[in-house]
């Protein structure tokens, strides 16, 4: 009998998804939250102060998942990996490429900042200059903040405490040694890998329950944030948050889309794809919320799972390209601001500290101005105290920053994928145009007790497409029932549903 007749007619038999509609999806009422969260901020803003708890508890909550769910799906990844070695090749090739990444993302900060000068004219005073306490503390931890303290950082002191204060550096450490174990131990490790992939299932299901409290986190965060700086923060120095949001906007299109348009993908198709997790950073101002759903997609667009699992967490403290044209942008406005001429050089020599000093705050509260105030003790030429300058409105750049960092962690993951001889191209233009694909070859048949289903709007995600014929049913055209190792069993997150 021919068998793909035989799958063909399955298919056709299989029930089409269905689109749900646009007022049932989870960005819709994220975005409206985000919306009356900007009115109840701006027009009371007492009571938007006194939204912080809510918008602080969401973040917690999925904050509390991250370390999890990312020490998981790399221990899965590694351990399932026949040849360790393409491992190691993937995390060099993506150090590498974060590297050039961060380069041009902060060679774009520099020539922005140089072509506009909005700094010009300020003439601050650096030695007047008033610290608020929180800003103080933040100069301080600066100014201790040494280049090299990034590499001794990522040994843990013990193999809780980097969950307990949730270093994702950490975090990818103790996991790639762990799997790298795991892997070593062969049939023996089995049993463990089974559990491993099994607790994933879970963690996700975890992540389902709270991602549907998304609309009230944003809204907490977003009226918080209006009430507490307010619009005249904005207003008062908007020449240079616009020029810090068109050079990001610039960057993505012309950077990040190049990178795309190599891989013959279109980065506006999987922004839009992405849409619900741009949301929730919009909403919170942290990208970290947003991982797992980027991994879940990127698997699902033909990603390997062990690729996604080490490019992607592995990124958020390495490859922090709206970072990068922060710290670009900032410290020459301060310089501008201060009247410290600075030659070429001297900006070669501030990019070539950032690259280090940037590395060194990653995952750290305050990162932005711990890497900043670092760069600057570090060059000793412009004054710490003038990040005082910016101060006030950071706050309204942090959004700008998780979009770009996280547009840039999607590209690098696909890119790397490409460079391994892995990535899937056409299924990734599929699930970015929101067509409905089939189940990848590696993964296997879906039985009811083992669905996992995080959220009620998978449809949209592509995740619903029609299922291959049931290998597993033992029928004689099919064969005979294939049978699934621990070892080579997928998590059922990245399954079809």
């Amino acid at each position: 009998m021919d068998h793909s007749s035989t799958a063909g007619a399955a298919a056709s038999r299989t029930k089409a998804p269905t689109k749900t509609r646009w007022y049932k999806q989870l960005y819709f009422w994220v975005l409206t939250a985000i919306v009356i969260g900007i009115l109840v901020g701006w027009l009371a803003p007492a009571a938007g102060i006194a939204m912080e708890p809510i918008g602080t508890t969401f973040v917690d909550a999925m904050k509390m998942l991250i370390g999890p769910i990312v020490f998981l799906t790399i221990v899965g990844g590694i351990a399932s990996v026949a040849d360790l070695k393409k491992v190691g090749m993937t995390g060099l090739k993506a150090l590498t490429y974060f590297q050039i990444g961060t380069i041009c993302a902060m060679v774009f900060g520099l020539v922005a900042i140089n072509i506009f000068r909005l700094g010009d004219g300020v003439n601050a005073d650096a030695s007047t200059i008033q610290t608020s306490d929180s800003a103080a503390k933040l100069i301080d931890a600066g100014q201790h903040q040494e280049w090299w303290q990034f590499l001794t950082h990522i040994i843990p002191e013990s193999m809780v405490s980097p969950f307990v204060e949730g270093n994702i550096l950490q975090i990818i450490f103790i996991a790639v040694v762990f799997g790298i174990a795991l892997n070593a131990m062969g049939k023996v490790g089995a049993p463990v890998l089974d559990g491993i992939q099994r607790l994933t299932s879970v963690m996700f299901k975890i992540l389902g329950f709270i991602m549907k409290a998304a609309p009230l986190g944003a809204f907490g965060a977003m009226a918080y944030a209006v009430g507490k700086y307010g619009v005249s923060s904005l207003t008062s120095m908007g020449g240079l948050i616009a020029l810090f949001y068109v050079t990001s906007i610039l960057f993505v299109v012309i950077v990040l889309g190049s990178v795309m348009a190599f891989l013959k993908l279109n980065i506006f198709t999987m922004i839009r794809h992405l849409k619900e997790e741009y949301m929730l950073i919009l909403g919170t101002s942290t990208a970290e919320p947003a991982l797992p759903g980027l991994m879940r997609k990127l698997e699902h667009a033909g990603v390997k799972k062990e690729t996604v699992g080490l490019v992607v967490p592995t990124g958020y403290s390495f490859n922090l390209d709206g970072a990068a044209i922060y710290l670009s942008l900032a410290a020459l406005y301060i310089a501008q601001a201060t009247n410290t001429d600075l030659t070429i050089g001297q900006q070669l020599g501030l990019l070539a500290v950032m690259l280090l000093t940037s590395k060194g705050a990653a995952g750290v509260a305050g990162g932005g101005f711990i890497a900043l105030t670092a760069t600057l003790t570090t060059l000793g030429t412009i004054p710490a105290a003038g990040i005082m300058l910016i101060f006030g409105i950071d706050k309204f750049m942090s959004e700008c920053r998780a979009l770009v960092n996280f547009t840039g962690n999607a590209v690098a993951t696909l890119f790397i994928a490409w460079w391994d001889r892995t990535l899937d191209a056409d299924r990734a233009r599929r699930v970015f145009r929101g067509e409905a694909v089939e189940p990848m070859p590696a993964e296997d048949p879906v039985h009811a007790e083992d669905v996992i289903d995080i959220d009620d709007d998978l449809a949209e995600y592509g995740h619903h497409g029609p299922k291959h014929p049931t290998a597993q049913s033992g029928s004689p055209d099919e064969g005979p029932a294939r049978h699934t190792s621990p070892s080579d069993r997928r998590p059922a997150y990245s399954e079809t549903v």
